[in-house]
């Protein structure tokens, strides 16, 4: 019997990679093709995230800061995690 959290650790995994993935077939389908509406279609993305903020800690400062980048293929590589979580 698995365990809830065991695959909850899992499925973000999986839509980790499949967001990486599809990413960067994404971009590699952009050099490859011409310019024009399709071209735009797979290098389209939204970008969601903070940038860089500075966390003063007196002894030491950190900055913390984060980006999602995601186009259609990354959206796409989630879908397809999914599924593949689906059948795990």
């Amino acid at each position: 019997m698995r365990s809830r959290q065991k695959d909850f650790r899992v499925l973000i995994f999986l839509v980790m990679l499949g967001m990486v993935v599809g990413s960067a077939v994404g971009e590699a389908i952009g050099l490859v093709l011409p310019a024009g509406v399709v071209k735009d279609f797979f290098l389209k993305s939204v970008t969601w995230g903070f940038g860089p903020t500075p966390l003063n800690l007196v002894a030491f400062t950190l900055t913390i800061g984060f980006a999602f980048d995601v186009n259609m293929m990354a959206v796409l590589g989630i879908v397809f995690a999914a599924y593949l979580f689906r059948w795990y």
